[in-house]
């Protein structure tokens, strides 16, 4: 008989070894953690900050100069050309052929400040004549000094440089706050899992306990202890919870899909969800929440960018409303010989200076046209923009009233669960000793399950009020510090 025992202890502890190495136990942080470092969205989130990241990184390269090499490797020409004969006082076509080359090398530097390109650059060409008139010639420009401007024209890299640093900013608060989107969807999937697990465990007991008193009853019935409506009832509760469990059973592996989908998980073993703890009460101000968000929610230098952008087409309409003008200057050296080294000999002094103009005459008003909408479209603009900084303000302000108001129906709801269960165990007790009722037991156990379910609910929404607001304000109320340290962390690896 002992070793009977000894058998069953060790099989026992043998069991609840295995379930504890295979039931991989998941909280919410280590899900929302997990989901940050591996689920698709995280990624996705990722790479459209990296996207904005080397879209910054070339604006700032442009700034530097330039070094291009441009290059006419091979042209060969052959073609028929028209020339006079004076002997015979006629116009006669003769065959040409011509090889050429050339390379130029330039330093380029454009100027933000008004607009223009400074550049110095050199170049050597090569020309072949093929046929009666044979003859090699070199072109040389040893160096070269010069600047492009335009006199009246728009000035894109002053706009470039106000505009590129605002989207890298916007870029970065925006891939926070992808993160803080990707713990709002953990919430949910995680709080979904979380009430099938425990519908599950609720219809385990629910058949177990209906089956217990399903047999109660049939005793009971046999001294005539209760009549046989009820001893059907507690029959047909056993067969629905048996049902009930199957269809719980389905909807637990949806969620428990769902969970391990998102955070890119491997299906080996079951997954045991472990409610967070009560949350400590924390209380946020709506002002402090409302200026965390003017300084960090990315909507508002979208909101800038938009005002912008606006601004910089109707500078652009309206200067090419207008006539244009452009100044060229260059000054430097040049030579022609036979020879390459005859070329860079006793260089000729080569000086350029070019003033193009470009006046509308007549357009039927498309400039004109263009002017105004691009001005109206400011204007619309501005009023979007007040009516989204209005919206996102009255957002914040809900959001932080539903958090607030949510800690207090936790406590609530903690002590409904509390109550019901008692409720519950103690007329069970009473319908075993023949002192309550079926209706009483089918009543008090309704209400553990809606008791069990509304906790769940108010725990979810109260951590969904929670990311939301961080969400809005890039701010962790809890360590009472801006969350840039996510993005910090992320470009200390790139």
């Amino acid at each position: 008989m002992t070793y009977k025992w000894l058998i069953v202890l060790i099989a026992s502890f043998l069991a609840v070894l295995a379930k504890a190495q295979t039931t991989q136990r998941l909280t919410l942080q280590e899900s929302i953690q997990i989901a940050s470092d591996s689920s698709l969205q995280s990624f996705g989130a990722q790479n459209l900050y990296l996207a904005s990241f080397w879209e910054y990184r070339a604006f700032r390269a442009a700034r530097f100069p330039s070094l291009v090499l441009n290059m006419t490797p091979l042209q060969y020409n052959r073609e028929f050309i028209q020339r006079y004969d004076p002997d015979n006082n006629i116009d006669v076509y003769r065959t040409q052929q011509s090889l050429y080359s050339s390379a130029n090398i330039a330093i380029n530097q454009n100027l933000d400040i008004t607009g223009g390109t400074f550049f110095i650059d050199s170049e050597l060409g090569f020309l072949r004549n093929f046929g009666q008139a044979a003859f090699t010639q070199y072109s040389t420009v040893p160096i070269r000094v010069g600047y492009i401007q335009s006199l009246m024209g728009f000035n894109t890299f002053r706009w470039q440089k106000k505009i590129a640093p605002l989207k890298y900013d916007k870029a970065q608060k925006q891939y926070i706050r992808s993160r803080e989107e990707v713990s709002e969807s953990v919430i949910e999937y995680f709080f979904t899992l979380a009430l099938a697990q425990a519908e599950h465990e609720m219809a385990i007991d629910n058949v177990k306990s209906a089956d217990t008193l399903f047999h109660i009853g049939q005793e009971r019935f046999k001294i005539a202890s209760i009549s046989q409506a009820d001893m059907m009832t507690l029959k047909l509760d056993a067969i629905n919870a048996k049902n009930t469990l199957k269809n719980i059973e389905i909807e637990l592996k949806k969620a428990t899909f769902g969970l391990t989908s998102f955070l890119n998980l491997k299906e080996e073993s079951p997954i045991e969800i472990v409610l967070p703890q009560r949350p400590r009460n924390l209380s946020i101000p709506i002002e402090k929440a409302l200026d965390q968000a003017y300084e960090n929610n990315p909507d508002y230098l979208s909101n800038q960018q938009e005002i912008m952008e606006a601004e910089m087409e109707v500078e652009r309409t309206s200067k090419g409303a207008a006539f244009n003008a452009d100044l060229s200057l260059s000054a430097g050296f040049n030579q022609v010989a036979s020879t390459i080294g005859a070329a860079y000999r006793n260089p000729l002094q080569q000086n350029i200076v070019r003033i193009g103009l470009s006046v509308p005459i007549l357009d039927w008003g498309v400039r004109k046209g263009q002017v105004n909408m691009a001005k109206n479209n400011l204007n619309v603009a501005r009023i979007s923009v007040q009516q989204k900084e209005q919206s996102l303000e009255q957002e914040v302000i809900v959001t932080v009233s539903d958090f607030n108001i949510q800690q207090d129906m936790i406590n609530s709801a903690e002590e409904a669960l509390d109550l019901a269960v008692a409720a519950y165990n103690a007329t069970r007790q009473r319908f075993i000793i023949g002192k309550s009722d079926i209706n009483s037991l089918t009543l008090s156990l309704n209400r553990q399950k809606d008791a069990q379910k509304n906790y769940i609910s108010v725990l979810k929404n109260y951590w969904l009020s929670y990311y939301r607001i961080r969400k809005l304000t890039l701010y962790d109320f809890e360590q009472q510090a801006p969350l840039s340290y996510l993005f910090d962390k992320m470009n200390g690896v790139y």
